[in-house]
């Protein structure tokens, strides 16, 4: 095992202020979220190839030589035969504790599992194996809780898998309600070649989708967490190194590469990086917006950006966002369309895929960006969307109660071609 470290975060804190005053007393209920934990050895030597299991609530997607590789939130892979896209078989489920993303080049499988970045052979679909583990290289994580305080953290216990929740009750001085709350509202750090065959195959890369925080160029594996961009030297795939850590900006969310460049979407904005030089990233521009959820692509002079209001985005209205990337170093926007609640989009060539959440899948023919909304081809309203990749007549989509996959070939005539049940959502 390797030893490299970087420094982890701020894990959270839990405290209630009371200001005293010679005043009748009052209670205060509130609940306490107790974090349970998995020890680091147990984390370290859970890794697990699995017969084929039900997929019960799944993350991001990720397509390589006809294979699908399905995320199944903090548990793991599921890897799908999609070598006849109307007849997808569930084939093997690979657990791995505190999973969210992946990336795969050649026959080696990158992975996240909490702090740990795992390293593993899918040459042989039969004898999936972990081949190296570089642990402490991501930071340590405070899953979302609904409600109260997180109780004290002790992160020599292990990673935090869940929280026991329980309510206390204490006496404060009546101060017209004069005191505060403080508690950490953490989450998730969210990361997501067509050929036929095995997985693997020669050193090609596969493609994620836009909620994607791993991505691959040449012998890097560019990872984003919630305020950097890691780089690790993968010129031996069975060996990565860490190298670098980019400071970017508070509050990323997704990377997407295109050409010679990595999009980087945070919650203020997209920044554009060059990745002439694969092992020295640097800053070309960012388009700042107003606070939001928002994955981006790109094709062309134009990056396509959607942006999340509400909860915990923002306060902007959804929507769609057209910037124009023609010249690089000073991006604008130049068109702007509503949106219910959208999360992921793919684009090919002048089809523009946005999966818009509760009202569904939506198709556009983006060929005038200044007009995409008029333009709409068709629409799945029903089947609740989060995120998509396109594959050049096959449009694969996970949603939150399936993985579909969508016949683009005819503009005219797009259908559904099949459907995996996500049973959780049932």
């Amino acid at each position: 095992m390797k030893t490299n470290r970087i420094t982890l975060y701020l894990t959270g804190f839990a405290m209630i202020a009371i200001m005293a005053s010679c005043q009748d007393t009052i209670t205060e209920t509130y609940k306490v979220n107790t974090p349970v934990y998995l020890s680091y050895t147990d984390l370290r030597s859970s890794f697990k190839s699995a017969d084929a299991q039900e997929i019960i609530q799944s993350g991001k997607i990720y397509f390589k030589d006809s294979f699908i590789y399905v995320n199944e939130f903090q548990k793991g892979i599921h890897i799908v035969n999609n070598s006849d896209p109307s007849n997808p078989i569930n084939l093997k489920f690979i657990e791995i504790p505190g999973n969210v993303d992946l990336a795969i080049k050649g026959s080696i499988l990158y992975a996240d599992s909490y702090i740990d970045l795992l390293s593993i052979d899918i040459s042989d679909i039969n004898n999936i194996v972990e081949v190296d583990r570089d642990t402490n290289v991501f930071p340590y994580i405070i899953p979302e809780y609904e409600s109260g305080i997180v109780e004290s953290i002790d992160q020599n216990q292990g990673v935090i898998v869940g929280y026991t929740i329980t309510e206390r009750t204490v006496e404060v001085k009546d101060q017209g309600n004069n005191y505060n709350k403080f508690w950490y509202r953490g989450g998730i750090d969210f990361m997501a070649d067509v050929s036929n065959g095995t997985p693997g195959g020669a050193e090609s890369t596969g493609t994620g989708g836009s909620m994607a925080r791993f991505t691959l160029n040449q012998n890097y594996l560019y990872v984003v967490d919630n305020a950097s961009l890691k780089l690790f030297n993968i010129s031996q795939s069975t060996n990565p190194n860490f190298e670098k850590n980019v400071a970017i900006s508070w509050n990323i969310e997704t990377i997407f590469p295109y050409q010679d460049k990595l999009f980087i979407g945070t919650k203020t904005g997209m920044y554009i990086y060059s990745v002439q030089n694969p092992a020295n990233p640097e800053f070309i521009s960012q388009f700042s917006h107003a606070s939001s959820c928002d994955p981006v692509v790109v094709s062309g002079n134009y990056a396509y950006v959607t942006l999340r209001g509400g909860n915990l985005c923002g306060a902007i209205e959804s929507q769609l966002n057209v910037i124009d990337i023609s010249t690089i170093e000073n991006p604008q926007m130049v068109a702007s369309y509503p949106m219910v609640e959208p999360y992921g989009l793919g684009i090919d060539d002048s089809v523009l895929f946005v999966c818009d959440g509760s009202a569904g899948l939506k198709i556009y023919n983006a060929k005038n960006p200044m007009d995409i909304a008029a333009n709409q081809l068709t629409a799945y309203p029903n089947n609740h969307a989060f995120d998509v990749i396109p594959l050049g007549d096959i449009l694969v989509m996970i949603g939150v109660d399936g993985l579909y996959q969508y016949d683009y070939s005819d503009l005219s005539n797009i259908f559904e071609l099949s459907h995996i049940d996500i049973y959780g959502n049932k």
